[in-house]
Parts: C-alpha cells; sequence; structure tokens
C-alpha cells in the first residue's frame, strides 16, 4: 500500500472547484460576505494566485490526511510498524484477502464526510467562538469543508 500522490493531487484540486460553486454568491457567496462582514473593495484587487496557490497547497495536505483516515488498509500497515517486509507472513495473506476491501468512492465519501463533520467542522466551531462569528458562519464554511472532505474521500478511496 503506497500512497497515491495522482489522487491526493486531483483532490488537493477538487477543494478549488467545490469551493467555486459553495461559495459562488447564487449559492453561498454572498451569505458568506455577510457573515464575515465583507464588502469587496473595487480599488483593491487580491491576489488571487497566491490564494488558489495556498488553498490549493493546504488543501493538498487535507487531502493527504484523508487518505490515510478513509483507507484501511493503511491502519493495517501501521499495525505492522509501516514495513510491510518486515511483518509475518500472517500480514501477507491478510493484504490478500483485504487489500482492497471497502475501496470504493462510496466509501471514501461516507468516511470524508465523517473528517468534514467530526474533525473540520468543530475545529471551525471552536475558532469561530474566538473570533466572534456566528453559528451561520461555522454552517456555511463547516458544510464547505464537509462537502469538500465528501469529494476528497471518495477521490482518494476510490482511485485503486
Amino acid at each position: 500500500m503506497e500512497i497515491n500522490f495522482y489522487a491526493v493531487l486531483v483532490a488537493a484540486l477538487s477543494s478549488l472547484v467545490t469551493g467555486m460553486i459553495w461559495y459562488n454568491p447564487k449559492v453561498f457567496g454572498n451569505a458568506w460576505m455577510r457573515e464575515i462582514k465583507f464588502t469587496p473593495d473595487p480599488n483593491v484587487k487580491p491576489n488571487m494566485i497566491k490564494m488558489f496557490g495556498l488553498t490549493f497547497v493546504y488543501s493538498f495536505f487535507v487531502a493527504f490526511f484523508i487518505q490515510m483516515m478513509v483507507i484501511h488498509q493503511f491502519g493495517a500497515i501501521g499495525m505492522v510498524g509501516g514495513d510491510p517486509t518486515k511483518a509475518l507472513p500472517s500480514f501477507t495473506a491478510f493484504m490478500a484477502d483485504y487489500g482492497t476491501a471497502f475501496r470504493t468512492f462510496k466509501h471514501g465519501a461516507l468516511h470524508g464526510t465523517m473528517v468534514g463533520l467530526f474533525f473540520i467542522t468543530p475545529i471551525m466551531g471552536v475558532g469561530a467562538l474566538y473570533e466572534n462569528r456566528s453559528f451561520k458562519y461555522v454552517l456555511i464554511t463547516g458544510g464547505y469543508w464537509v462537502l469538500t472532505c465528501a469529494v476528497m474521500g471518495a477521490i482518494v478511496c476510490g482511485w485503486v
């Protein structure tokens, strides 16, 4: 079991696509801007290369982590210390039987959703408390991450 960097790259790119849809003014963009009290200034041009570039880098980190969470075989490899060549023969037999078990887009989406809902959204919620942000803000940004993690999980788990 090796890390699939192509799947992680595509999953990271998916965050840009889901963000483009989620934060579109016709979806949640206007509500999100109201919640963060953002008023666009036509005289200030944001650095889009920096924004999209760092979004991709940070999303790559998230997708890399999600791969470990949604593919259960990484847990089995962890049980033998990370080096399958040093494992007992029973490990090889186990991986022969279960090496591709639960490797579907659907299973990855389920576990990605759980990562977004039970890991990322609570972290964002705590931050929002201290930043004095509204619960609506948490729902919008948390919802984005639940959707994004579901898509990422589907990609990294289903890409066999």
